[in-house]
C-alpha cells in the first residue's frame, strides 16, 4: 500500500518536462559530453578543408566530398549515446533516477529527446560549417556549390539529421545491452563492420545499412548506384534510419521497464 502510494505520488510529481530537465543537467554535468562533442565538430571540419584541398576534379560530388567526416562524427556521437545510457548502469545512478521517476520508459523518452535535441543541434551545425569549410578550402580553379543550387541543401541538413539518428540508435543500444563495451561493440559493428562484411556476399541489403544510408543516400547530392547496388533515395534512407532509431529505442524501454536496475 505504501509502495503504491509513493509511486503513484512520483508519477504525479515527475512528468516529461521535470525529466527533461533532469536529463538535461546530467548531460551537460558530463565532461565526455563536450569532449565528444567537439571532437565531433574538430574532425569533421578537419577533414572537410583536408578533402577540399586536395580536390583535383571539378565534376566530383563536392557536396558530398565537404561532408566526408559526417563518418567519423557518426561513431562519436553514437558512442556517445551509448554512454549516455550506460553510465548511469556503470555508476549506479539508475537506480537514484527510477526511484525520483519511477515510470521507466518516461526515463529513457527524456533521454531520447535531451540527447536527440543536443545531437541534432550539433550535427546541423557541424554539417553546415563543414560544408562552407570544405567549399572554402578548394582550390581557386574549381567553383563550389551554393546551398541554392538543388539538392545541395537537402544533402547539409539531412547529413546533419544522421548525427541525431545514430546517436538515437546508440542510446537505444545502451539501454538494450546495459554495458558499455558491449554496446559499443555491437553498435559498431552493426553501423560499420557489418556493411564491409555484407559488401561480400549479399549487395542487394547494403541499401538498408545505416552507414550507407548516411554515406550516399543523405549526403550525396543525387543518390549513387555502385554495379547493382541501387542506394535509396534520401527520403526513403531517412525513413529506414528513424525506423531502426525508433525499434531500438522501443526495445530499450522495453526491457528498462521489465528488467532490475
Amino acid at each position: 500500500m505504501t509502495t503504491t502510494a509513493v509511486s503513484g505520488a512520483a508519477r504525479g510529481r515527475y512528468r516529461f518536462p521535470q525529466a527533461a530537465r533532469m536529463e538535461w543537467i546530467k548531460l551537460r554535468s558530463l565532461r565526455s559530453t563536450w569532449w565528444a562533442l567537439a571532437v565531433t565538430v574538430a574532425g569533421a571540419i578537419g577533414i572537410a578543408v583536408a578533402v577540399g584541398v586536395n580536390t583535383k576534379d571539378a565534376a566530383a560530388d563536392l557536396t558530398n566530398n565537404a561532408l566526408a567526416g559526417i563518418s567519423l562524427g557518426l561513431l562519436l556521437i553514437g558512442v556517445l549515446g551509448v554512454l549516455v545510457m550506460t553510465g548511469e548502469h556503470s555508476s549506479g545512478m539508475i537506480r537514484a533516477t527510477l526511484a525520483a521517476i519511477p515510470n521507466r520508459p518516461l526515463v529513457l523518452a527524456a533521454k531520447a529527446a535531451v540527447f536527440g535535441a543536443v545531437a541534432l543541434a550539433v550535427g546541423e551545425a557541424t554539417a553546415f560549417i563543414a560544408f562552407f569549410a570544405g567549399n572554402a578550402a578548394l582550390p581557386g580553379t574549381i567553383p563550389g556549390p551554393a546551398l541554392n543550387q538543388p539538392g545541395v541543401l537537402r544533402a547539409v541538413v539531412m547529413g546533419g539529421a544522421g548525427y541525431c539518428l545514430i546517436g538515437l540508435i546508440g542510446l537505444g543500444l545502451g539501454a538494450v545491452i546495459r554495458h558499455t563495451p558491449a554496446a559499443v561493440a555491437v553498435l559498431v559493428g552493426g553501423v560499420y563492420v557489418l556493411a564491409q562484411v555484407v559488401a561480400g556476399f549479399a549487395t542487394s541489403i547494403i541499401a538498408y545499412l545505416p552507414i550507407a544510408i548516411v554515406a550516399n543516400s543523405l549526403s550525396a547530392v543525387k543518390p549513387m548506384a555502385q554495379g547493382e547496388i541501387h542506394l535509396l533515395s534520401p527520403w526513403a534512407g531517412l525513413g529506414m534510419l528513424c525506423l531502426y532509431a525508433a525499434v531500438t529505442l522501443v526495445a530499450g524501454a522495453w526491457l528498462l521497464a521489465k528488467r532490475d536496475a
